[in-house]
This record gives C-alpha cells, structure tokens and sequence, in this order.
C-alpha cells in the first residue's frame, strides 16, 4: 500500500525556520513531480512550489526567494525549506506526488500526505 508521510510542521515566530519532509512509502517503481500546497483558515487550498523530475522548481510569488523545494528521488521523498516565516505563510501543508507508480502496475495515481499545521505568530 502506497501511502505518504509528512513531518516537520510546528509553531514559530515571525522570522523563523520550518523544513518540512514527505516520504511515499510502499512498492513504488516510479513517482513523477512533487509539490507543496497549503491551506489558511476559510481559504481555498494552493499551490505554493512543485519540482519536476529533472528537479526544476517553480514557486508561487509570494514565498520565492525564502522557501526551497528538493527532492531525493532514492528516497521518494521531497523537502520544504522556509525561511523567513510569516504569519501569511500560517496553514496547513500538504504534499502532492504525482503519477506513483506502484511495482507491477502500468499506470501512477496521484497521492496527497496528510496534512502538517505550520502555525507562524508573535
């Protein structure tokens, strides 16, 4: 069984450092793109940074430049470095991996982690 496990969430103050980590677990052959999402209170959940296969990342404006997404494909899992935390950068965070392949399958599912709260107040 395929399942992905997020750690890392916490609570800072402004200013403040969080990584946070997702790991896809099970008999997985391959995985394509990793992502990170986050959902504030009463918001619509969205798309903060993603990585491709080949390791491009491309992030939503407002976190360039103070988070970092990679990625350890021998592992299958990816990272969100943040830095310089803000109380707008508070949610809850979710990872994305998509097109998991599991061993002996000819198609990839999407799978979403559970979710880890990132709470950033003074």
């Amino acid at each position: 069984q395929v399942q992905l496990v997020e750690s890392g969430g916490g609570s800072v103050q402004p200013g403040g450092s969080l990584t946070l980590s997702c790991a896809a677990t099970g008999p997985i052959a391959s995985v394509s793109g990793m992502a990170w999402h986050r959902q504030a209170p009463g918001k619509q959940r969205e798309q903060v940074a993603i990585i491709s296969s080949g390791g491009y990342a491309n992030y939503k404006h407002t976190v360039e430049g103070r988070f970092t997404i990679s990625r350890d494909n021998s592992k299958n899992t990816t990272y969100l470095q943040m830095n310089d935390l803000k109380p707008e950068d508070t949610g809850v965070y979710y990872c994305l991996i998509r097109s998991i392949r599991r061993v002996g399958d000819s198609y990839g599912m999407d799978y979403w982690g559970q979710g880890t709260q990132v709470t950033v107040s003074s």
